[in-house]
């Protein structure tokens, strides 16, 4: 397949190789002005990618958006253009919403949402590193979406493993909730996310996972309290010595996802006139934190 990488952070750039080695055509469109990019994996030779070039853009087949959620609308909307109708168009970041908020403009497309455990760190701009093998999830976005399903043999190959799920919206609410446990914590705190284990956490990790089961159950998602509570407590211990997307980016005084993380919650809470006190308390501290920075991204 002819494939577009919008974004190569440390997971997109992590596709990139991975889809490369698989034998697909990988392309890159990133804010970089050059028209190549060097990417090494794990310290192995680099390849040399092609760069924010028209005639790839065009000739791509699927096209997957690894950006940050607050960046989808200003990486995506530019592209549509130079895409043909029945280029599949791939999202792969934290957070929910982000792909709402353009669903008309994207309606033409087969749109796919994708999740993924997997994890990757970029220690600079041409070497990313496999840090934690997981697995990814597929599912339809929008109708021509569901015709779909054979890009799961088309990821598997490249990056195991890959399912395609019919629900794909209870993957996305359970990794956001994950998401709202653990992202503004780590970030406000500065903490791996191990520290999250710590007694001192405990009352207010009950409250925010007390939240999240209402405005699941509301949402049409069967989670009860103590299911989310093990899943958010397994990812804890699983991932203790991972540092959250959240706290990198509050350490480098980055914007963060929080918008859609957690405001995504207080927003869906709000639908169903849940209150969220203590999630509405976290979104404001960061934003508060963000807003006390000199610049922003």
């Amino acid at each position: 397949m002819n494939i577009t990488i919008v974004g190569p952070g440390a997971i997109g750039s992590l596709w990139a190789i991975k889809l490369l080695q698989a034998g697909h055509n990988v392309s890159l469109w990133s804010r970089s002005s050059e028209i190549s990019t060097d990417l090494s994996l794990d310290e192995r030779t680099s390849i040399s990618f092609s760069n924010n070039n028209i005639e790839k853009l065009s000739a791509s087949d699927l096209v997957i958006v690894t950006v940050k959620a607050w960046q989808v609308e200003e990486a995506t909307t530019p592209l549509l253009q130079y895409l043909a109708p029945d280029t599949i168009l791939m999202f792969m970041h934290n957070g929910m919403g982000a792909v709402d908020e353009i669903a008309t403009q994207i309606d033409a497309h087969p749109v796919v949402l994708a999740t993924t455990t997997q994890a990757a760190f970029k220690s600079d701009r041409n070497n990313v590193s496999h840090t934690g093998i997981g697995q990814t999830q597929l599912g339809a976005f929008n109708l021509k979406g569901q015709q779909c399903t054979f890009l799961v043999d088309v990821l598997e190959h490249a990056l195991p493993t890959v399912n395609w799920n019919p629900k794909i919206k209870t993957a996305l609410w359970t990794k956001l909730a994950i998401n709202c446990a653990i992202n503004p914590l780590t970030g406000l705190e500065q903490i791996k996310n191990g520290e999250l284990a710590d007694q001192r956490f405990s009352e207010t990790l009950n409250s925010i996972i007390h939240e999240l089961t209402q405005v699941m159950q509301a949402e049409g998602i069967t989670y009860s309290f103590n299911e989310l509570e093990a899943s958010v407590n397994k990812v804890i211990h699983a991932t203790a010595q991972n540092n959250s997307s959240m706290k990198q980016d509050m350490f480098y005084q980055r914007k963060t996802e929080i918008d859609f993380i957690t405001g995504h919650l207080i927003k869906t809470a709000l639908k169903h006139q849940i209150e969220v006190p203590t999630n509405q308390k976290l979104l404001a501290m960061v934003k508060e934190r963000e807003n006390s920075w000199n610049h922003q991204d």
